[in-house]
């Protein structure tokens, strides 16, 4: 009894401990950087901490590039998000179906250029915000430029849905489409759609090799090895 007793405490104690040891991102890890250039800094408040490849994202999470950074960030569900130079990104929300699949997932582009690769969850999932526009996609590559007073959504796969804060929408459908949507002051924005659009992502691939390639996401949080061994033995009198 004494043994069971002794033994039992340990064990919920040491579980305890263990947990409260584990890093943050074991528990509430989203995705990770796959490539880093220059400045890429994780935003907590005031602080700001540098990224380094394969350092986990986590949920609610800021990131911001430098003016001559650039990174690349694989998402669990293999979705791609690159930014460019000066680019800040929130990753609002995040909802799992399983480890590899999001139910919800929301980010806000809210400054810089951005190329969007979306991955393996159910398209309705995605809900992507900037200042001026809320872009809906259904299985899509899409350049995203969000500057101050305009947003630039050019399409190169797939298809969007792309509308104003005040739920005035156009459909992209085909390659090279973009809805170009502007402040017009108040509040108030206006969007048009044009088959010549004025900018896309591709001018920014070169800033980091590797910057616009596609990858899967590999889970690289540390496991929890059971070496046989029991460090509470000796205390408990075996």
């Amino acid at each position: 009894m004494y043994f069971c007793k002794c033994f039992c405490s340990l064990s919920v104690i040491g579980l305890v401990t263990a947990l409260m040891a584990m890093p943050a991102y074991a528990q509430a890890r989203v995705g990770e950087a796959a490539v880093v250039k220059d400045e890429v800094l994780r935003v907590a408040g005031p602080s700001t901490t540098q990224i380094k490849v394969g350092d986990g994202l986590l949920r609610d999470e800021t990131v911001r590039t430098g003016v001559d950074g650039a990174t690349r960030l694989v998402m669990a569900d293999s979705t791609n998000l690159s930014l460019g130079p000066n680019a800040t990104l929130k990753l609002d929300r995040t909802v799992f179906d399983d480890d590899h699949h999001y139910r919800e997932i929301a980010v806000r582009l809210t400054s810089g250029a951005f190329r969007f690769v979306t991955g393996h969850s159910d398209k309705a999932a995605y809900k992507i915000t900037t200042p001026l526009a809320t872009i809906g996609v259904r299985g899509t590559t899409l350049d995203i430029l969000s500057q101050r007073g305009q947003t630039i959504v050019n399409l190169q796969d797939g298809a969007a849905s792309v509308c104003t804060v005040s739920f005035e929408c156009i459909q992209l459908t085909r390659l090279g489409e973009t809805a170009i949507v502007t402040s017009s002051g108040g509040g108030r924005s206006t969007i048009k759609k044009t088959s010549n659009p004025p900018w896309t992502f591709a001018a920014t691939c070169s800033a980091a090799a590797g910057l616009c390639s596609k990858t899967q996401y590999a889970d690289a949080t540390p496991a929890i090895v059971d070496d046989g061994s029991d460090p509470t033995a000796m205390l408990c009198g075996r």
